[in-house]
Order: structure tokens, then C-alpha cells, then sequence
């Protein structure tokens, strides 16, 4: 699979990683939106948020309670969680992630 965070989970590319478990890693964006902008994915692949199911979808649970978890622990308490479904929302990884953004203000998502 030429998945680039299939990669980063396998251990085949780097990454700074914030927090990882059996289900998931939580790493720095290589290329910051925001003055915080962390990625969440699940080491499973799972296509995007189109790809989640009644078999899967604890992870994406799992994910939410880490990243509120993560959050509360580096003082952020205002923050958006985004995440991108197809090339034409802007998806440029076809592999479930979820951005979590803070550190300035933000507009309108549309």
C-alpha cells in the first residue's frame, strides 16, 4: 500500500509523534495550518470518514476521547477537529485523519 500514514504508523517515514496506542497516533502536521496543528489517524486504514462502519467505528470514538484527553493535557481549550472527506473537500490523504487546529483565530469553515 502506498499509504503515506500507513507509512508513518509502520515506522517507515518519520513523524513527531504527540501520542500513540494499539489503535492510534497523534502527530505534528509537517505542514502547520495553524499555530497548533496536530493530526489524529487510526492505524488501521480506513479510507476517511466515509469509511467508517459498525465494525470499525470505535476507533473513531477512540480518537475523540484521546484528542480531548491530549488537548486538556497541553491547556488547549479552544480548538477545531476537522476532517476532510474526498479530493474536492480537500482530502489529500485517502486515509482516515482528523485535523485538530488552535493557537489563532478562525473563520468560517465555508
Amino acid at each position: 500500500m502506498d499509504c503515506i500514514f500507513c507509512k508513518i504508523v509502520a515506522g517507515e517515514l518519520p513523524s513527531t509523534k504527540l501520542y500513540e496506542d494499539e489503535e492510534m497516533v497523534v502527530f505534528q502536521d509537517i505542514a502547520p495550518a495553524a499555530p497548533v496543528h496536530y493530526l489524529a489517524i487510526p492505524k488501521a486504514h480506513i479510507p476517511g470518514v466515509d469509511g467508517i462502519t459498525g465494525e470499525n467505528s470505535a476507533v473513531a470514538a477512540h480518537i475523540f476521547e484521546k484528542i480531548a484527553a491530549l488537548t486538556a493535557e497541553k491547556g488547549i481549550t479552544d480548538y477545531r477537529v476537522v476532517s476532510n472527506v474526498g479530493e474536492q473537500a480537500g482530502q489529500t490523504v485517502r486515509h482516515l485523519h482528523f485535523h485538530i487546529l488552535a493557537g489563532r483565530l478562525g473563520g468560517p469553515l465555508y
